[in-house]
């Protein structure tokens, strides 16, 4: 994600900090519960079956304080964007709804007129998004949603493992190589890389790149001062390719689901699992053995994490309760709320909390450190490039990496695919 601009508040990082220290599929979407007196609500299935009850009692409590009901629908991630596109231009989508920011995918709503304006909501509400967050959810001037959390993309590893394989926490890119070699030969995948549903190679991507060439060699790539034909990119591509021809991954993983990768970690077949800071709570509730967290490493040294902003929350264009509908992303930004989705559901949110008195694992709380940087715009985080790019682009890239892990495309033909889809994006403005 991209490197946020310096904001506000050395007292809302000082608030999250201080926690630091403490140390479902669903039916179908359907029309029922739109109208003017109701809402519907269409969010993607969560990662824990208790984050849904969760957020089941959490939105009751909306209710009783604001009279107005709502239908939640939930749908898995991989059939949502679709099944979502399709009832928003038919218009009979959800009032309201969560869905990834950035141009290729909230941007690509907001321009075919999907996405109801916020700007006056933020003003009369004084919502305390954070500024780079907002930035995210702008488009041609106009305010489209809320973002809803912070997150970072690395590397968990099974501590249990590596001590049983004598292997070290790998502090630069030729230690994650070792370490992927020993595990090998003792039987053990050393990565649960899954790549079925194609965006989670834009992830694995993003984190090897940023390492190699930091934030400012991202911000060049993303602003054309830098070509994605670049040897830095080449050589981001071609780590991964090296792993996969070195048996470093599991069988076919472009034929693997995320669900399923995750499960090779949970059930200690993997050594390692590259993905986001939003599979904590499942881990914790998931494994016995203990979890570490790291950045994807550099040549010369540990590399930096992916690290931004997640998905959102939006209003369609199209919904007959607007006011309803802001009253209710009024109700999740609230201070109660903040400390709620913390405390319940794992995630940070996008605005300033006070989170003292809150416990959480050292695992959370080394996310919350972390994001509490980006908060403040200090630190140094990779940018996950899938939220500040263009639908075709990202095509191109999520395609691309399957042919990298299957061999059937080099890394060079991967990155000319890249500039001629970022030189198009940059035509198309």
């Amino acid at each position: 994600m991209k490197k946020p601009a310096s904001t506000r508040a050395a007292a809302a990082a000082a608030a999250i900090l201080a926690l630091a220290v403490t140390g479902c599929t669903g039916a179908a979407p359907d029309a029922a519960g739109k109208g003017s007196d109701g809402l519907r609500y269409l969010i993607s299935q969560p990662e824990r079956p208790s984050e849904l009850d969760a957020i089941r009692s959490d939105l009751e409590e909306f209710e009783k304080e604001s009279g107005i009901e709502v239908t939640l629908d939930v749908l898995p991630l991989e059939n949502l964007r679709t099944v979502l596109q399709t009832q928003l231009r038919s218009g009979e989508g959800p009032d309201v709804f969560n869905y990834d920011t950035g141009p290729g995918f909230a941007g690509t709503l907001a321009e075919a007129g999907l996405l109801y304006d916020l700007t006056d909501a933020y003003k009369e509400n004084d919502w305390r998004i954070y500024d780079f967050a907002r930035e995210r959810v702008t488009f041609d001037g106009k305010i489209s949603g809320v973002p809803t959390q912070l997150e970072e993309v690395g590397i968990f590893y099974n501590k249990d493992l590596f001590k049983k394989h004598g292997v070290q926490e790998p502090k630069d890119l030729s230690d994650l190589q070792r370490a992927a070699e020993t595990f090998t030969a003792a039987g053990v995948t050393p990565f649960a890389v899954n790549d079925k549903e194609g965006w989670q190679g834009g992830h694995l991507f993003s984190m090897a790149l940023s390492s190699r060439v930091g934030p400012d060699g991202m911000e060049k790539l993303l602003d054309g001062s830098m070509p994605w034909t670049s040897p830095e990119v080449v050589a981001a591509l071609e780590t991964w390719s090296g792993f996969a021809k070195d048996g470093h991954l599991p069988d076919s993983p472009n034929a693997l689901t995320y669900d399923n990768g995750n499960a090779l970690f949970y059930k200690g077949d993997a050594a390692m699992n590259p993905t986001g800071s939003w599979l904590i709570s499942s881990l914790q509730e998931t494994v016995d053995f203990e979890v570490g967290f790291l950045p994807f490493p550099a040549e010369d040294g540990p590399g930096i994490f992916t690290g931004g902003l997640g998905g959102g929350s939006f209003i369609s264009a199209d919904t007959e309760n607007p006011e309803g509908a802001v009253e209710l992303l009024d109700y999740l930004q609230s201070e109660e709320h903040g400390r709620w989705q913390v405390e319940k559901i794992g995630t940070i949110p996008a605005f300033p909390v006070d989170t003292e008195g809150l416990e959480v694992s050292p695992l959370f709380a080394q996310v919350i450190e972390d994001t509490a940087k980006i908060a403040e715009g200090t630190g140094e985080f990779g940018y996950n490039i899938d939220v500040l790019t263009t639908d075709t682009f990202n095509k191109t890239m999520w395609d691309g990496f399957q042919g990298i892990l299957t061999g059937q495309k080099t890394a060079e033909a991967v990155a000319q695919d890249l500039q001629t889809a970022s030189k198009q994006a940059a035509e198309d403005k």
